[in-house]
């Protein structure tokens, strides 16, 4: 059993890891550090925890733990590092954008690297830090991985993705109070959002040229997944298409190529990635789904953890979706 440790476990993130660590038969969770919730119970904030644990929020940490999460707002991640040094055998992944880009992923002498399994395994197995993907980052990336690696990504591409409230976080605000997001759809941060960046960096780690991506992230009035559609010029059948996606996920345990057109519920409440292509035309319309809590954040933190530990990579990810 290795000990884990995870700081900032009262938001939607922090609540997942906990739900996935405390039936993981590997780990046993040694502290879950708040400083706003320091001495209550675990299940007094995520309720559905009432009778699975008896564990309470920690005041202290233990810097000798085997894996760190870092489940803290973007930002605070090298704050808290900065501020803990912990044993050279603890292993750390973070949920933040701390660390995500090349220019940031050096940090107090750690090398951070990017925690996509489908795209980096062999790195994600002997590495120390993980800077866990986007939950967008994770969805549209999956959507587009094997046409940059076949130089087929030259023309511009068009992506339209909506998520669930819980990816704005469990702090209230405008957009995610009830009132405001019930019966509501709108789009926000158009073509400027923030996970354009770590996509980017991926899709060119091929080493061939990409053309621009138009994102328009969109909020949805659900509370958890994101569908993601992406479409571009593509001179192939369809039937190459699926060939090429079948073949780059051939040895990927979560993300799945479908026959039939995809719908959230397919994922929800799992680690999986489901893709489906359609070609019009000269245009190939690809689509992916995830939860945006387990596969674009806390459960690839689990799937990374197993890499890192050389534990079964699906382990503790036996998940199963709510489709009716």
């Amino acid at each position: 059993m290795i000990k884990a440790g995870i700081i900032g476990g009262s938001g939607y993130t922090g609540g997942e890891l906990i739900r996935l660590l405390l039936n993981h038969p590997e780990v046993e969770i040694d502290f879950v550090y708040s400083t706003t919730k320091a001495g209550t119970k675990i299940s007094s904030a995520h309720q559905d925890l009432l009778g699975q644990t008896d564990l309470r929020f920690s005041s202290t940490v233990n810097e000798r733990i085997d894996v760190l999460f870092l489940c803290l707002g973007h930002g605070n991640s090298s704050k808290f590092l900065k501020e803990y040094t912990f044993a050279n055998q603890t292993k750390i992944i973070d949920l933040s954008n701390d660390f995500r880009l090349r220019a940031d992923a050096t940090f107090d002498g750690k090398t951070f690297v990017y925690g996509l399994p489908e795209l980096f395994k062999s790195k994600i197995e002997q590495t120390q830090c993980i800077a866990n993907p986007g939950c967008f980052a994770t969805a549209i990336q999956l959507a587009l991985l094997p046409l940059a690696k076949a130089e087929l990504l030259a023309n511009e591409v068009h992506i339209n993705a909506i998520t669930g409230s819980t990816g704005a976080g469990i702090k209230p605000s405008e957009t995610s109070h009830f009132s405001w997001r019930n019966n509501n759809v709108s789009w926000y941060k158009p073509f400027t959002h923030q996970h354009l960046g770590e996509i980017g960096e991926s899709l060119s780690s091929f080493g061939h040229a990409t053309g621009k991506l138009r994102f328009l992230p969109n909020r949805g009035n659900f509370t958890r997944g994101i569908l993601a559609t992406a479409y571009t010029k593509f001179d192939g059948s369809l039937e190459d298409a699926i060939k090429l996606y079948r073949s780059f996920y051939s040895e990927a345990l979560f993300t799945q190529i479908s026959e039939e057109p995809i719908h959230l519920k397919q994922v929800v409440n799992t680690n999986n990635c489901h893709i489906h292509l359609h070609k019009d035309d000269d245009v190939l319309l690809v689509t992916s789904a995830i939860d945006n809590l387990l596969k674009g954040a806390s459960g690839q933190a689990v799937q990374n953890m197993n890499l890192m530990f050389g534990f079964e990579e699906a382990k503790g990810l036996q998940l199963k979706a709510g489709v009716f």
